[in-house]
């Protein structure tokens, strides 16, 4: 990757998208926004069904004006500006929606016709390893195929800013991870990824940051590991034989359930270390010891579950998701 990522590409600032006419006749998908994504960088968003993830992505992809906020992508307005802007950025979108009757070369080269400074064909089907499939039409893909082929012709103008929403959905397992393998190749060229997923190993596989958000929010955003150090570690093991609840070390805050002990700690290495130390001065095994971090997904469901809160009340971010210097931020209603 790029060891130089000072360049904004994508600045987004009080981002709002609404739906409908004003009051309960309309909707507001995204409900103030605030985020930067940096040359060279994968950046994802994360969040459940209706998160207002995909109408985030398609202001940013100029498909759409916000209804109030400002984006810009390669310092450009990406809709009032599209004519600049469209030939700099691919687009990978849920659904490609390509004439069925065209063959998989067909569709690429008529998509090529359409896009300033394409890749050969033969290079983007490829890449993609769709390369023996040329000659197939393309109703009769799989599903998987259909979206190597969207990723494919999204790749054909060598993209500076590439944009994949749900890119892996459908794909089997190797595909899966090819198609990591090739987004990864691509940030080491120097394209900037902002991509969607609800696949939380690919984020944790892909991204070099990453937002979660809730109800067209931004919740808490950082590195992988900084959004899942915002949850506690957990030290589990099953309560020695004979061995009350209350002869555990008492700063060490448990949860019993019947023999099942459970501690949350935010000093997993300190507090694992005081445990093993008791359970050694008093002679107690601790069986099925298990002491593990947070995992993303933990932490996703911990906030996607949570309320959103009031209008307006998220208090103040960096404009890259953050608390402004880079360190994870969680934002609370």
């Amino acid at each position: 990757m790029l060891e130089d990522m000072s360049e904004r590409v994508i600045e987004v600032t009080g981002l709002r998208r609404r739906y409908g006419g004003p009051g309960p006749e309309g909707f507001e998908a995204v409900r103030g926004m605030d985020f930067e994504v940096r040359r060279g960088e994968v950046y994802a968003l994360l969040g459940t069904n209706g998160a207002g993830k995909t109408s985030t992505v398609e202001l940013l992809e100029g498909l759409a004006p916000p209804t109030a906020g400002q984006v810009r992508v390669l310092g450009m307005d990406p809709c009032r500006e599209r004519g600049a802007v469209r030939p700099r950025i691919g687009i990978m979108l849920q659904e490609g929606g390509f004439p069925s009757d065209l063959t998989v070369a067909e569709t690429a080269r008529m998509w090529a016709g359409c896009t300033t400074g394409a890749r050969p064909v033969a290079e983007a089907l490829d890449l993609v390893d769709l390369g023996r499939r040329a000659a197939v039409r393309v109703k009769q893909l799989s599903g998987g195929e259909r979206r190597r082929l969207d990723l494919a012709m999204a790749l054909l103008g060598r993209p500076e800013v590439l944009f994949l929403d749900e890119p892996t959905t459908g794909l089997d397992p190797q595909a899966r991870h090819r198609t990591w393998e090739l987004v990864a190749a691509l940030r080491e060229e120097g394209t900037t990824v902002l991509m969607t997923t609800h696949y939380l190993e690919e984020a944790e596989a892909l991204a070099d940051r990453l937002a979660i958000m809730r109800e067209g929010r931004i919740v808490l955003s950082g590195t992988p590991a900084e959004v899942t150090a915002a949850q506690p570690s957990r030290i589990r093991f099953r309560l020695p034989e004979g061995m009350a609840p209350a002869e555990l070390p008492l700063d060490l805050p448990a949860a019993v359930e019947g023999t099942r002990v459970e501690i949350r700690t935010r000093d997993l290495q300190a507090d694992l270390t005081r445990l093993l130390l008791w359970a050694r001065d008093a002679g107690a095994v601790l069986a099925g010891l298990d002491a593990s971090s947070a995992s993303l997904e933990e932490t996703f469901l911990q906030v996607a579950d949570g309320p959103a809160g009031a209008d307006g009340a998220d208090g103040a971010q960096g404009t890259d998701g953050t608390g402004g210097d880079g360190r994870v931020e969680r934002v609370t209603a």
